[in-house]
């Protein structure tokens, strides 16, 4: 009862000062599948729709300015519409840049850069367009490359919509990580994944004793983005890499958040632990539709020579895959990142701590207890992420089970009631949190702060 009130209040609050995003919403429903192209930004009762977005912050259409943590989808590292990025690209698009189908000669430029920051002798690269295709082609590599069906991935892990790894993404009461989610997918898919837990390195070696030898490949993210802004221990990475080896398998880690977010490389080069193949996107577009695998040779020649089945791999990328305009973006993005690194890290890293620190303080404030994830460790010294997640026990949050099992942590709280508190004080962000730019500032930090205890006030007075 208490929360419904909660609820309730909140709609009646964000109505209010969004009345043309409404009207807009109820139209966009007559035409579109619940009103929108992307799930994740359809949130309840309804989302605002941007008028403007610069910097740090979004304008909707009703006129209402919010400091946004979302940075298209953890994308714009630089902020909404960076200037140091347009004026590299606008004078490309003022000549004309529609898609033209020929191979252009910038992807050369922007491959070259993206390997030279892996320290990998032996690497090939190929662009598409999205993580999801990234993730698709990667095991379909493995498969090729192995002879093998079977995947390994973690429970919590999020590789887009790709159907190979479409379980283990959703954590379900009484299965946890262990069980298909979506409709449409034939059977053999299901049986084909297998699910390991974040962290676990007695977990892993006994899935590798007992599947090892018919996995194609273990997928991974070495900063864990849905599943709970978290890092993979050294250990655990190291471990990976050794059992890999041992059986033969292909390990490919998941960069397609982490990728150029704390380093100017991929995360691996922090751990200084190799996959067999790596996912890039986000940043490396600068913005645009750009994503990218990058691997052994022998593995990714896969795309043009026969593997253990007879058949090559069908990697094609797609229409827009390395279309000239993403890939100019993308380049003028990865050369500022690396003329400007210094400036970059330590800058969002320590906003981030002063803000995760101050969302816990606000709410301890009103007698309330969250905890930030997002903080790096020993071996990631600044972290641009936080995520902001109610116990219900006291516990310490090491894996995407105590961020999402509801017995462990009130996931309604995070996910639907503290993102319409904190819209209704001009805070935008998503499961709770989202990521630091540097085009957010210390004024910045100290009104998103405020409002997170706006909304710890609200919660202390609706549910005590």
């Amino acid at each position: 009862m208490k929360m419904r009130q909660l609820i309730k209040y909140l709609n009646r609050e964000y109505e209010k000062r969004t009345p043309k995003s409404r009207l807009m919403f109820q139209r966009a429903s007559r035409v579109m599948v619940r009103g929108g192209s992307h799930s994740l930004r359809l949130w309840k009762p309804y989302p605002f729709f941007p008028a403007s977005a610069h910097g740090a912050a979004v304008t909707d259409i009703d006129g209402r300015r919010y400091l946004d943590y979302w940075q298209g989808h953890y994308a714009n590292i630089l902020g909404h519409n960076p200037e140091a990025i347009r004026q590299e690209v606008e004078p490309y698009v003022a000549a004309g840049s529609l898609h033209t189908g020929f191979e252009s000669s910038v992807q050369v430029k922007l491959a070259e850069k993206i390997l030279g920051t892996l320290h990998q002798p032996g690497l090939k690269i190929r662009f598409t367009t999205s993580g999801t295709l990234a993730s698709t082609y990667a095991v379909m590599l493995a498969m090729g490359y192995t002879g093998r069906q079977e995947v390994l991935k973690i429970g919590g892990g999020w590789h887009g919509a790709s159907p190979y790894l479409l379980k283990g993404v959703k954590f379900h009461p009484g299965h946890g990580f262990n069980q298909v989610d979506s409709a449409g997918l034939p059977p053999e898919f299901a049986r084909h994944v297998f699910i390991t837990r974040f962290n676990d390195s007695d977990q892993l070696e006994k899935m590798f004793k007992k599947h090892g030898t018919k996995l194609a490949a273990f997928i991974l993210e070495p900063f864990i983005g849905v599943g709970g802004f978290l890092f993979c221990s050294s250990e655990y990475l190291k471990l990976a890499r050794k059992l890999a080896d041992e059986y033969g398998v292909v390990l490919i880690f998941d960069e397609i958040i982490s990728g150029f977010r704390f380093c100017p490389s991929g995360l691996q080069t922090l751990y200084g632990v190799k996959p067999d193949i790596s996912l890039f996107g986000k940043l490396i577009g600068g913005g645009q539709a750009v994503a990218a695998v990058a691997g052994k040779t022998k593995i990714m020649d896969g795309c043009q020579t026969a593997g253990a089945s007879g058949l090559q791999v069908n990697f094609e990328g797609g229409t827009f895959s390395a279309h000239e305009e993403y890939i100019r973006t993308g380049l003028a993005m990865i050369k500022y990142i690396l003329g400007h690194e210094n400036k970059i890290y330590s800058s969002i890293g320590r906003l981030a701590a002063s803000l995760r620190q101050g969302i816990e303080q606000a709410f301890e404030a009103e007698g309330l207890k969250v905890v930030c994830t997002g903080a790096g460790h020993e071996s990631v010294q600044q972290s641009s992420f936080f995520m902001v997640n109610f116990p219900k026990k006291d516990i310490s949050y090491f894996t995407p089970e105590d961020v999402w099992d509801p017995a462990r942590s009130d996931v309604f709280l995070r996910e639907e009631a503290l993102k319409l508190a904190l819209l209704i004080n001009g805070v935008h962000v998503v499961h709770g949190g989202g990521c630091l730019s540097t085009a957010h500032t210390d004024n910045d930090i100290k009104k998103t702060i405020e409002a997170y205890g706006q909304a710890a006030r609200i919660f202390k007075k609706f549910l005590g």
